[in-house]
């Protein structure tokens, strides 16, 4: 059986973005894999040592941003693919699940599909069920760790606000994991060139036999937010009280209170 891991391709954190000419544009900031998707590939890793499994790295983007790809590869993924197609510029969420879902169909011979938590670039979240809803897999959604993996089913502990949570699903199943599943390794010299080598397939929409999905959510005008101007202001006094009270004025003469 084989594992596959869903990676995107993301600005650096630390690009500044605008919108220039209605188009989103973060200069000249690298492309680099999500970081949520470091974790992911680290997840599919250590169980696939654990268990002898091959595992396949799968991102969705334009011809030629491989960058995450190879990251994943210099980790140690066994595969790589790349599905790329002009009819999927505008996709939105609803429309990746739809190809994702395809393309792991495709593969074939899988029996779990990982997921970072979330993208940075877009920090919907929603993704990995997303396809799992499309699959008809079960979606093991912010995985803390993985508990127990057995020929038919998958045992995980997912972060939740008051603690954990332990989950049990049969497989097929999608599942998405939080930092605590453990700290990604550091891609090794060999791995790196590995991965500078590989020739990358891409797949379309054709060899994936499905037509384009429509997009849900569109946008029809992108604007940068309007600046904000924010000045600072120091409030002395003899005494606590005091500075509470020129506080409280202040704030009611502003109306926040």
């Amino acid at each position: 059986m084989k594992i596959v891991v869903c990676v995107k391709q993301v600005p650096d954190t630390a690009a500044q973005v605008v919108v220039e000419n209605g188009q989103v544009s973060w200069g000249d900031a690298p492309l680099v894999i999500n970081p949520w998707d470091e974790y992911a590939v680290e997840a599919a890793l250590q169980l696939a040592q654990a268990q002898g499994r091959d595992v396949v790295a799968l991102s969705l983007g334009n011809e030629g941003e491989t960058e995450a790809l190879k990251h994943a590869l210099a980790m140690g993924c066994n595969e790589a693919i790349l599905i790329s197609d002009p009819a999927l510029a505008a996709a939105d969420n609803v429309a990746a699940a739809r190809v994702l879902a395809a393309a792991i169909a495709r593969i074939g011979d899988v029996d779990l599909a990982f997921f970072g938590r979330q993208a940075v670039d877009s920090d919907t979240g929603m993704l990995p069920a997303q396809v799992a809803r499309v699959m008809g897999w079960p979606a093991l959604i912010q995985a803390a760790s993985i508990a127990e993996v057995d020929g038919d089913s998958i045992q995980v502990e997912r972060d939740m606000e008051e603690g954990r949570q332990v989950v049990k699903a049969p497989l097929p199943a999608v599942v998405s994991v939080t930092k605590d599943i453990g700290e990604p390794r550091y891609p090794s010299f060999m791995g790196i060139r590995k991965a500078a080598r590989a020739q990358i397939p891409v797949w379309g929409l054709g060899e994936l036999g499905i037509e384009a999905p429509q997009a849900s959510v569109a946008w029809p005008t992108l604007l940068n937010p309007p600046k904000r101007e924010v000045t600072t202001e120091i409030i002395d006094g003899a005494s606590p009280q005091e500075i509470a009270e020129k506080l409280a004025d202040k704030l009611i003469a502003e109306k926040v209170l």
